[in-house]
């Protein structure tokens, strides 16, 4: 752009914001501190819309939280009474456990005595064949001949 271009937006711009100017203060309705009286209530107004949606706000969260507290603390109580409950069967369950292991392994000490025993009375004794171990029974099985089997021919 040219120098006499850019004074000519210059020298433009200048007289319209005159322009304007003058005529805003010969055509306003009202003078300037009623204009910023009316500036003042509308921001005024506009913040006490601003609290008052704020407070409602607040109060419709503080009844809800207020209505569900009471289902907080009956469901908290129902899980708190389930929990103690699991608690009492899982004791009842360990100690049934330990009961029968103490059952249990008495009964396996008793059956390896009374094996030891008959196993050092046996051993203790020489070997004769027509005395038999006090509840032992000895069978004697003769060797039968085998059969062939299925896949297999008989040789010839």
């Amino acid at each position: 752009m040219s120098a006499k271009s850019v004074a000519g937006v210059l020298v433009g711009s200048i007289v319209g914001a005159a322009a304007g100017f003058a005529a805003g203060v010969l055509l306003a309705p009202r003078t300037g501190a009623e204009s910023r009286a009316m500036a003042a209530d509308a921001v005024n107004d506009a913040w006490d819309t601003a609290v008052d949606s704020y407070e409602r706000g607040t109060r419709i969260v503080n009844e809800k939280i207020s209505a569900t507290r009471p289902d907080m603390g009956a469901t908290t109580d129902e899980l708190r009474a389930k929990v103690d409950l699991a608690r009492e069967r899982m004791d009842q369950l360990r100690d049934s456990l330990s009961e029968n292991v103490t059952s249990v392994s008495a009964q396996v000490q008793d059956a390896v005595s009374s094996v030891t025993d008959k196993v050092a009375a046996a051993t203790a004794s020489p070997f004769e064949p027509e005395a038999e171990a006090e509840g032992v029974h000895v069978e004697v099985v003769e060797d039968e001949p085998e059969a062939p089997a299925a896949d297999e021919t008989p040789a010839e």
